[in-house]
């Protein structure tokens, strides 16, 4: 197995790690409002830290998720114009897409890094009912952004190859071939 296979392995089992992160973090955000709506039921004073924990769970399910459901292919998408173009031209339109992904996930990565290492250099908590370090929360920011371009990166690639193929052997071979 050469080493970007290796790597590509790799990306793909962190992916899936932190889809397992988003999910149990739906999770955990599902049983706390739930345990809240009970507490309050019975007229008992629920805990004061669910709110705010929901709210930064979501930022990290978010960033956690998204790479997973790109991987899987499960972001809406709207292919009205594109579902009537020629399948080779399909995969250009797809490999620009990922592209374009690609340097908006970029943007991403830089000012969140930069914002997120400004943050942790002054020390700037968040300050509601707990005093969460605020570089905590935008740190995800960057390393989800990060592993969508890596996501984005392994689409494009595929997108390519496809259209290699098309060109070399054929539009409807290749897209049989591919199961694309």
């Amino acid at each position: 197995m050469g080493a970007g296979r290796k790597l590509d392995r790799f990306v793909e089992y962190v992916i899936d790690g932190m889809a397992v992160l988003a999910g149990l973090g739906i999770l955990f955000v599902m049983f706390s409002i739930f345990y809240e709506v009970v507490v309050r039921y019975f007229h008992l004073q629920p805990p004061t830290w669910v709110n705010e924990v929901t709210e930064y769970l979501l930022l990290y399910i978010t960033f956690l998720g998204a790479p997973w459901v790109l991987k899987e292919d499960g972001h809406v998408r709207v292919d009205i114009v594109v579902g009537r173009l020629r399948w080779k031209t399909q995969k250009l339109f797809d490999l620009g897409t990922s592209l374009a992904g690609m340097g908006i996930c970029g943007v991403l990565v830089w000012y969140g890094t930069k914002t997120a290492w400004e943050l942790y250099q002054r020390g700037i908590p968040v300050i509601k009912t707990l005093a969460v370090p605020k570089v905590f929360l935008v740190g995800i920011i960057p390393v989800g952004s990060l592993l969508l371009i890596a996501e984005f990166f392994r689409r494009a690639r595929r997108f390519w190859d496809a259209f290699q193929k098309a060109e070399t052997s054929g539009e409807e071979a290749a897209r049989e071939r591919e199961g694309l």
